[in-house]
Order: structure tokens, then C-alpha cells, then sequence
């Protein structure tokens, strides 16, 4: 299920994008035995422990998509907001988004009945854990299941006026939002339950379209995500 005041499927009234079945148990376990190549089982995703390089590397990216790392503000819901390519702790992560690779290099977006389009995530459940969270949301929005570990580009972290969290459970004034890429495969329809998104297109498209698209009433850091995954993917991990 997805929040429906999430980042990336929320836009607000000005035009500018604000970041908007049961559990398929067999992909989470082929996520799982996935991830345990990199720990125990069952151990979270994020995060890891810092590498030698990890500062410089962090003022590289910066220094190539700075729309992407400019401090931002999502009026929806009175977020100061900073992207950066150190990752939050575990605890802060509301919401995960991947930009999904299949077919070679297209990315996978969806469409829902507003016609807005979007990469496939959304809001993480109580309890949830951050990848049972991403096989549970691909399913759900893109009928996609996850071929590989996702690799994890970096995370906004937010910070809130608001008097109370968007759930109960959810960390509060600051939370985090999630972003990875990982390929993919487009094997079935979206579930489209109830609660979340009508999604109505699943379409894998070229990188260059993929920013095309996404920048029809995104802000223009969107499409230095879509860049930033196609530049850390083509890297050697």
C-alpha cells in the first residue's frame, strides 16, 4: 500500500511534484536468500558500515546531480527534505522507491488513473521490513518481482512541522525516504489494492524517456535520480 501523500505520486496544486494483495511469500524468499550473500538472514538491508572513500565519493555525486542534492521543501507535508547518498538509519525509513531495470537497460514506471506517472514504491508498513516493503510495493504497483540484492542510491532525509506522524507508528519529526535500483522483472499485473494507487500502465521505457516522463510535473531532481541510477549501476560494486 502506498501513502497517497507520498513523494512521488503527490503533486501539488501549483503542478510541482511533492515526494507521493498479501505479500507474494515466495519473492521474499528469493529476496531474502538474495541479501543473505551480504549478512545473516533477516538482517537489515540498511545500514552498512562506511567504507574508506565514502566522503569523497558522496561530494563526487553531489557535485554531479546538485538539483538532486539542493534542500528542498515538500509543501504537502511541510517537509525540509535533503537527499544524500549516506544512508539513514534503518529506523527513520518510511517509504522506499526503486528505479526498476529490466530488458537490458529500461526502467519500469507506472501510470495511475490521474495519469501521473512514477517509479514503483511507497509507504512501509508497521513492522515491515525495508525489503519485504519492496517486494510487497513492486507487486502491488508494477506486477514486478526483484531479480537481484537492490542497491541502495541514497535516501532524503525530512523534517517536519507537523504535529504528528502520518501514522503512529512512523518516526517523527524526522523520517527518511528511501531510493534504489535493482533489475527486475515485469511478470504479472499490479494487484492494485483497495487502499493504494489505481495503477493503469506498466511501461519499461529508456532511461532518457524514463526522465521525460517523470519531469511532466516532477521537479527537475527526478530526473537526476533516473541518472544517478544508471550512473551507479554502470559502476563496478
Amino acid at each position: 500500500m502506498t501513502d497517497t501523500t507520498d513523494a512521488s505520486h503527490a503533486t501539488d496544486a501549483s503542478g510541482t511534484a511533492a515526494a507521493g494483495d498479501a505479500t507474494d511469500v515466495a519473492a521474499v524468499t528469493a529476496v531474502t536468500a538474495v541479501t543473505d550473500t551480504a549478512g545473516a538472514s533477516g538482517a537489515p538491508l540498511i545500514p552498512r558500515p562506511p567504507r574508506p572513500g565514502d566522503a569523497s565519493r558522496a561530494d563526487e555525486l553531489a557535485a554531479l546531480f546538485p538539483a538532486l542534492h539542493a534542500p528542498q521543501y515538500w509543501t504537502w507535508g511541510r517537509y525540509d527534505a535533503q537527499f544524500s547518498t549516506v544512508l539513514p538509519p534503518d529506523e527513520l525509513v518510511t517509504n522506499i522507491h526503486l528505479v526498476g531495470f529490466t530488458d537490458g537497460d529500461r526502467v519500469v514506471l507506472c501510470r495511475d488513473d490521474r495519469n501521473h506517472w512514477f517509479l514503483p514504491g511507497g509507504t512501509r508498513e508497521h513492522n515491515e521490513s525495508v525489503d519485504s516493503c519492496l517486494v510487497r510495493e513492486l507487486r502491488e504497483e508494477a506486477g514486478a518481482r526483484l531479480l537481484g540484492a537492490p542497491v541502495w542510491l541514497g535516501a532524503h532525509r525530512c523534517v517536519t512541522d507537523d504535529p504528528v506522524p502520518y501514522r503512529p507508528w512512523q518516526p517523527h519529526p524526522e523520517k527518511a525516504w528511501l531510493w534504489g535500483w535493482a533489475d527486475v522483472a515485469v511478470d504479472s499485473v499490479p494487484t492494485n489494492p483497495d487502499d493504494g494507487e489505481q495503477v493503469v500502465e506498466v511501461r519499461a521505457v529508456a532511461p532518457d524517456e524514463a526522465r521525460r516522463l517523470l519531469l511532466d510535473g516532477h521537479e527537475a531532481w527526478w530526473g537526476e535520480l533516473i541518472a544517478l541510477a544508471v550512473e551507479l549501476r554502470s559502476r563496478p560494486r
